[in-house]
């Protein structure tokens, strides 16, 4: 299972409103791992900055003199993402400008979704937090991800802390890499690494106390009450 985590940073709010990409992060993510993997571009947006936007990320038009323009690297762009499932927090926000900047070139596919699919994290945070904040930096807060370094707004360090949010979120790593592991088919196209099993290991079960199964339940009842608990059921 392929994922691209992706943000982008743009001279305004609106794309109605002429406002363009200026910056486009994503970080790879394979069987909920992160490989290494990443683009990132900063791009001339042959236009303006609003003050807001650049108090939030930090980029004024000077710097990005001399950057490409969207259509010089759309190609490697969509190559990067293609037939990935594309994870966004307010993910309308990043495709209405990303199938903006794509109908502005006239590319004959500019819906986003006829290169990849798209997963938003806003939208899954609220059906997980109800009533609570659910911005990236209020998930870092709860699911206890580091952002000390993020002083301004980056696609890249966006991305790369929306990966762990996303991971922590729907239940940390869904696999670990093991010595001798095969890929098996659990349906819906994911596949999950497992070690075959040994028969000449001599395994010792120790089982849980009373005490220590009461002292378990009353971590999950703590746990629930900052939401649902998916360690239960």
């Amino acid at each position: 299972m392929r994922q691209v985590v992706l943000d982008t940073e743009t001279t305004g709010l609106s794309a109605a409103q002429g406002h363009r990409i200026i910056e486009i992060g994503c970080v790879e993510l394979v069987n909920r791992r992160l490989t290494g993997r990443e683009y990132h571009r900063f791009l001339n947006p042959d236009r303006d900055i609003d003050e807001g936007a650049e108090r939030v990320h930090g980029i004024s038009r000077a710097d990005l003199e001399g950057q490409p323009r969207f259509p010089e690297i759309v190609d490697e762009w969509l190559e990067f993402v293609r037939d990935s499932e594309l994870v966004i927090h307010n993910a309308a926000f990043d495709v209405g400008f990303l199938e903006n900047e794509l109908q502005l070139m006239n590319h004959p596919k500019p819906a986003i979704t006829d290169h990849a699919m798209v997963l938003d994290t806003l939208s899954l945070a609220r059906e997980i937090h109800p009533g609570q904040r659910n911005s990236l930096d209020a998930l870092c807060k709860r699911y206890t991800i580091d952002a000390s370094g993020r002083d301004v707004h980056g696609a890249l360090i966006d991305a790369e802390l929306l990966a762990r949010v996303y991971l922590a979120m729907t239940g940390g790593q869904a696999a670990l890499s093991l010595d001798e592991d095969e890929s098996i088919d659990v349906g819906i196209g994911v596949e999950v690494l497992v070690r075959p099993r040994r028969n000449d290991l001599n395994l010792v079960v120790i089982r849980a106390s009373d005490e220590e199964l009461a002292a378990h339940e009353a971590l999950m009842d703590k746990m629930q009450e900052a939401g649902p608990c998916l360690f239960r059921d």
